[in-house]
């Protein structure tokens, strides 16, 4: 019996695809999270040195908002047109495209004069993101083996890390001595570019683990034009929630802790890096225990479970805020992975697209809420603006109004075997 021949035949070649796309590729989603490390620490970085560009440009918080709104917008308009097109059309190197969008917009951060270069930066930085996100989740999701929580959450849970950074490296080095430190974040860029190389040469050779679009549609129940619409209502609200809120905590949090407990600008860092070590945390959690006790009970959890915290914290002595703000980046970044999952559940076979809406939806709402936050900070105060922030995690009582993904997911054919 010729062995060679039956291992290179077209039905072992199946089989052996069907049970690739049965393992899970840890290093590969470690890889991922670097990479998405790499691209969020840029991002949380500006919003880090906010009190530097105030008082080097003079700005007011509107014009803080505009920069957050500038880099969040770009994201928020292109992630689903990439998303949706790169579904049809997959593209492997893109990955390392977006993140040399980074690389110019970190070089132009560094090393600019006025406000408009600043916003000619971020619009970099936030298009390698846009390009960087629908297409990072869609390699997660080729190489989850179908533990697609765990390997979203592995996946995000870099990009918390990256988030969380920003501002300890904010502390340590840019504040300390300039702007022109931003410029040693390059080489991790440079690293990244070229795993991102070798991930594009694996996505090459692996289209196979993308999940074939009308297979994937049959293995659900399809809801009703009117109760899909619902759900996905619901969900964008709920990212409205919990984006807006995080938008506060991420562009205001310092100058709360600022005026409310006289603070400097280095000590309010570490206590926004708290927070969004927190957040890293969450998310890292929130997916496997999607996969293992069901999506929805993670967004109800995670959404509503923070409100008590919340709504807590603007009364909080400093001991307090570091606790409370703590568990809320605990709580709430649970959500993420999970509704993304869950969404890709309700519109399965557009892995591309959902990411990128909901990619994009995150960035918009944090930019909007930004400026909107910004301005009523210009016209209240900081105060007034984190005592109305706290009550938008009680929108997590829509959550009730969501189907169960896991009952509309068909039970396979007995096998005739």
């Amino acid at each position: 019996m010729n062995f060679k021949k039956i291992i290179l035949s077209p039905q072992s070649k199946t089989r052996k695809q069907e049970k690739n796309k049965k393992q899970t590729l840890l290093l590969l989603l470690v890889a991922l999270s670097f990479c998405h490390l790499t691209t969020d620490v840029l991002q949380s970085l500006v919003p880090a040195i906010y009190p530097l560009l105030k008082n080097s440009f003079h700005l007011s918080f509107f014009q803080i908002g505009i920069i957050t709104l500038t880099m969040q917008c770009v994201g928020s308009v292109f992630q689903p047109m990439i998303g949706f097109y790169t579904d049809r059309y997959p593209k492997p190197y893109s990955l390392a495209l977006g993140m040399c969008s980074s690389l110019l917009g970190l070089l132009l951060l560094a090393t600019a004069n006025n406000y408009y270069q600043v916003l000619l930066a971020v619009v970099f930085i936030g298009l390698g993101a846009s390009i960087f996100h629908p297409e990072g989740s869609r390699v997660a999701h080729m190489a989850s083996g179908g533990r697609h929580g765990l390997a979203q959450s592995l996946f995000q849970v870099g990009g918390n890390m990256g988030t969380s950074l920003g501002p300890l490296l904010a502390a340590l080095f840019i504040v300390p001595y300039g702007r022109i430190q931003i410029l040693w974040l390059g080489l991790l860029i440079l690293i990244a570019i070229l795993i991102l190389e070798k991930v594009g040469k694996w996505f090459s050779k692996n289209i196979h683990r993308l999940a074939n679009k009308t297979a994937a549609r049959e293995k659900y129940q399809h809801l009703s034009t009117r109760h899909l619409g619902l759900a996905i209502t619901i969900l964008i609200i709920l990212v409205f929630s919990k984006f807006f809120y995080f938008s506060s905590m991420m562009s205001y949090y310092t100058f709360f802790l600022i005026k409310k407990f006289h603070l400097s600008i280095a000590q309010a860092q570490y206590f926004l890096f708290l927070f969004l070590f927190a957040m890293a945390l969450g998310t890292l959690l929130g997916g496997p225990l999607g996969d293992r006790i069901g999506r929805k009970k993670i967004i109800w959890f995670s959404i509503l479970g923070s409100a008590p915290f919340s709504l807590s914290l603007p009364y909080a002595s400093l001991l307090g805020v570091a606790i409370l703000s703590t568990i809320i980046g605990l709580i709430i970044a649970s959500a993420f992975s999970a509704i993304l999952i869950y969404a890709q559940e309700l519109i399965p076979g557009n892995v591309g697209m959902i990411s990128g809406l909901f990619f994009g939806l995150a960035f918009g709402m944090a930019g909007i809420g930004s400026v909107v936050l910004g301005a009523l900070a210009d016209h209240t105060s900081i105060s007034f603006v984190f005592h109305l922030c706290s009550l938008l995690p009680l929108l997590g009582f829509l959550t009730i109004f969501l189907p169960n993904t896991e009952k509309l997911e068909k039970l396979s054919p007995p096998s005739s075997e």
